[in-house]
């Protein structure tokens, strides 16, 4: 694999809450900022979406319009982003939150060219508020930020710890893939990341690993080439 030098770290939301019951698991929140840190300490230029699982899901608001219902779902990624990018402060990582809309003066509109400048001098990037647009998850928005900034890899630290042919938790026998295609994973519905997310990384090139969150320095391991989890290739 070659050196990754700029990477988008996407974070579920429900990890962060932990097992706790509540929104946020500091705990979990000051060890992965921790981990960024290494990163950015290593030269490496760091960006993060955090979805809203922990507050919200839109696709489970029962009849309530769609529209409205995403839209709830982006006000909760930019608290969660506001959130972690105050526990990066309090270590001493300096950041940055952009967002496709004004959010008064608690967020930077997103630009690429100031994206990368803020990575350029040692600071973290968060992409909150999804795309600005209802009926694009996180995952697709993750993508569309890596693409636009030209990322080496985009980082899925997500509640399970690989891709999967199936459920393990129903079906024992279910297959652990260590590297699968974005087209097999399209073609085989295997849920992992939405499709338009892994159409963007197939247009643009950009490989995908898929991990646990839970794992020891996980994200650092991730952006090291270590082999856990799962890598997609495109």
């Amino acid at each position: 694999m070659h050196k990754i030098d700029r990477v988008l770290v996407k974070l579920s939301g429900e990890a962060l809450s932990g097992n706790k019951g509540d929104n946020f698991d500091h705990e979990i929140i000051l060890n992965v900022c921790k981990q960024l840190k290494e990163l950015v300490d290593q030269n490496i230029q760091v960006s993060v979406v955090i979805g809203g699982g922990n507050f919200w899901r839109g696709r489970s608001a029962g009849d309530m319009d769609r529209s409205k219902a995403d839209q709830i779902g982006m006000l909760a990624t930019i608290m969660n982003a506001l959130y972690v990018s105050d526990v990066c402060r309090s270590i001493g990582l300096d950041s940055i939150i952009q967002t496709p809309f004004y959010v008064g003066n608690m967020t930077e509109l997103f630009s690429k060219d100031k994206a990368l400048l803020h990575m350029e001098n040692g600071k973290v990037v968060f992409f909150a508020g999804g795309t600005g647009h209802p009926f694009f998850s996180t995952d697709t928005g993750a993508a569309l930020r890596g693409c636009e900034i030209g990322v080496d890899m985009l980082l899925f630290a997500k509640n399970i710890d690989a891709v999967y042919s199936d459920d393990p938790k129903t079906n024992p026998n279910a297959k652990r893939y260590e590297t699968i295609s974005c087209k097999q994973v399209l073609d085989d519905n295997l849920n992992v990341i939405d499709a338009p997310a892994a159409s963007l990384c197939i247009g643009e090139g950009i490989p995908i690993k898929i991990f646990a969150l839970t794992e020891e320095k996980s994200i650092v391991r991730a952006a090291s080439g270590e082999n856990f989890g799962t890598l997609i290739t495109v």
